[in-house]
């Protein structure tokens, strides 16, 4: 049976403005890092997906790295693509990225102009798209001249490959350094994707002000701390399927303290009087910064993306909120 999207899925979503760009994504947007790999079960990746679309996600995030096995989830989304989405490609932002190792050999990683434009061919090969949306250059490389790296972007914008230009994991200093260059190239940098939680705060002390000056985008990875700021633990134990639970997850039951258990109920006991879930009250937290564009979530099912949209219906913080919660973050 064809697919047939939501005829209702732009009145829910809130759409965000990326920098000084004419871009907008949803507040919400969807990464595939897990749960669309080879290892994974195809129907409920190509669920989630459709059900994220239906719900105005129109921004789905990916990595050449994604999977298990690497490439795997281009190639799934590169079948959901096929199967589903394509007669509705104008209407998604597609990004992919490269940085990570990716291929045996001193060509399949970091951040050199053979590397990148490669990588990215193999991407659009696996996804069976022209173009992506965004293409970001994946951690900053120590070795390669970070002209080499920009230039490199600056190309894959004015090949056709992409059509925006992205950094993700930059420090402040190096992502100013960064926005200028592909400024002076004439392709401005659209987006930052840094890792930010009530749990991992590092883009406050300088990376925000940056981006916000420099009129760059912000996109949140890992706003949920890898699961943890959800229901999930809070009994103390690691569900069966669980970030916590998977070899090849970066969440580990050694990060699942007393400590931190603890905080997480206490946010819970927030959240709950806010009329939210923990995942919502978290989300909203980090959407609360004018400088964060979108929040990138994961999700194993269907039900955790509904959740996360509904993070929406209650966004603002009171000043006393605000102060409770830091209290308990300390």
């Amino acid at each position: 049976m064809n697919y047939l999207p939501s005829e209702s899925r732009y009145q829910s979503m809130q759409y965000r403005r990326s920098g000084r760009s004419g871009l907008k994504l949803p507040a919400v947007s969807l990464g595939l890092w897990h749960n669309f790999g080879g290892v994974d079960t195809f129907s409920n990746s190509r669920e989630m997906v459709l059900r994220a679309f239906d719900l105005g996600i129109t921004h789905l995030d990916l990595a050449n790295n994604y999977g298990p096995p690497p490439g795997s989830a281009e190639e799934t989304f590169g079948q959901i693509m096929a199967k589903d989405l394509k007669p509705y490609r104008d209407e998604l932002v597609i990004s992919t990225k490269a940085g990570y190792w990716m291929w045996e050999g001193p060509y399949g990683e970091w951040g050199s102009r053979k590397y990148l434009i490669s990588s990215l061919d193999q991407s659009l090969k696996r996804m069976g798209l022209d173009y992506v949306d965004i293409f970001y250059h994946h951690r900053p490389d120590p070795d390669t001249p970070l002209e080499e790296t920009m230039q490199a972007l600056d190309f894959a914008v004015r090949s056709g490959r992409a059509m925006y230009a992205g950094i993700s994991n930059y420090p402040a200093d190096k992502a100013r350094e960064a926005a200028k260059m592909l400024r002076e190239l004439g392709t401005p940098c659209l987006i930052h994707q840094p890792s930010y939680s009530m749990f991992n705060r590092w883009v406050e002390d300088g990376l925000l002000q940056t981006l916000k000056e420099e009129g760059v985008g912000c996109i949140a990875f890992s706003p949920l701390a890898q699961g943890l700021l959800t229901d999930k633990y809070l009994s103390g134990s690691i569900p069966e399927g669980s970030r916590a639970s998977k070899a090849h997850g970066f969440l580990k039951p050694a990060h699942i303290t007393d400590e931190k258990l603890d905080k997480v109920k206490k946010l819970n006991g927030m959240a709950k009087s806010r009329g939210q879930t923990l995942a919502q009250m978290a989300l909203a937290w980090v959407l609360r910064h004018e400088t964060v564009t979108s929040v990138l979530i994961g999700a194993s099912k269907v039900s955790q993306i509904d959740d996360a949209v509904g993070a929406l219906n209650k966004l603002d913080f009171s000043n006393d909120e605000l102060k409770k919660l830091e209290g308990i973050l300390k």
